[in-house]
């Protein structure tokens, strides 16, 4: 059975506001990976064999704190939260959170790794900031809703900007594929159809950013995410006129048991027929 989700509402806290307060927590769990990192660190093995640092762990405590102590009305759930069995009841809206999306990579050494705060209302993605500590960059995205455009900006040294997905170009697209994923037998036969100029491999949610800013115009993802992988990445891309569909082209959709998603297809603005091969 479904978990029972009450209609719970912030009262003083607009969207905008929601989306600011997700922003800076994701701005100051990034400069406390960023700490971490330079301050050397171990990796660990959660019970899934997937590795966790205390990077992982600092990050998740500044974002709980900052959410509950801003809004306790509105659960939240986030990834070290569930793995050590803690989950609240889910309530309309509720956060999902992962402090640091991509740790194999950062523990690695690569700097594709991110930080994602996401809000979903029912089973939408409704807002999102993406933090990408090794670059200094930092995504916000709010989805369209009556009365109300959607908003999508990239921040970093150059100060804040509007962001947007672009049409894909004539000589081809660009597709984002993870990096441990990159010898998926699904993936040729998948772009065999498509115009393709180039791909680029990378982790976490520096893909579905740098699909939001009209860098890249695809991201199939074939392998096994969780809930609070996609949340605010695919607000921020849906904001910035990009879509997610599951395989069978339907909206990508949330509260699923266990969290855990599906396969899903990330693009940038339009359906990807631009990209199709010539006959």
């Amino acid at each position: 059975m479904a978990p029972h989700r009450r209609r719970v509402y912030p009262r003083w806290m607009t969207d905008h506001e929601l989306l600011e307060l997700a922003a800076r927590l994701a701005r100051s769990a990034a400069g406390a990976i960023l700490a971490v990192r330079a301050a050397g660190f171990a990796v660990e093995r959660k019970s899934d064999h997937s590795p966790v640092t205390e990077a992982d762990r600092v990050a998740e405590a500044i974002i709980l704190e900052g959410l509950r102590a801003a809004v306790p009305e509105i659960p939240v759930i986030a990834e070290e939260e569930v793995c050590a069995g803690r989950i609240p009841a889910l309530a309309h809206r509720y956060w999902l959170v992962d402090p640091l999306d991509g740790t194999r990579e950062f523990a690695q050494g690569s700097d594709s790794f991110a930080v994602c705060v996401g809000l979903v209302e029912g089973d939408r993605a409704l807002l999102g900031a993406v933090a990408l500590p090794a670059t200094g960059e930092v995504f916000g995205g709010l989805v369209a809703a009556e009365g109300r455009p959607a908003l999508a900006w990239k921040e970093d040294a150059a100060g804040r900007r509007a962001i947007a997905a672009r049409t894909p170009p004539e000589e081809g697209i660009t597709v984002m594929f993870s990096n441990h994923y990159r010898d998926d037998p699904r993936l040729e036969p998948f772009l065999a159809e498509r115009r393709v100029a180039k791909v680029v491999n990378c982790g976490s949610a520096l893909k579905f950013c740098r699909l939001a800013e009209g860098e890249a115009d695809l991201y199939p993802r074939f392998g096994r995410t969780m809930e609070w992988d996609t949340a605010a990445a695919q607000a921020l891309l849906e904001a910035a006129g990009g879509r997610v569909l599951d395989m069978a082209g339907a909206p990508f959709r949330y509260g699923k048991p266990g969290f855990e998603n599906g396969p899903f297809i990330a693009w940038g603005r339009g359906d990807g027929a631009q990209g199709q091969a010539a006959s």
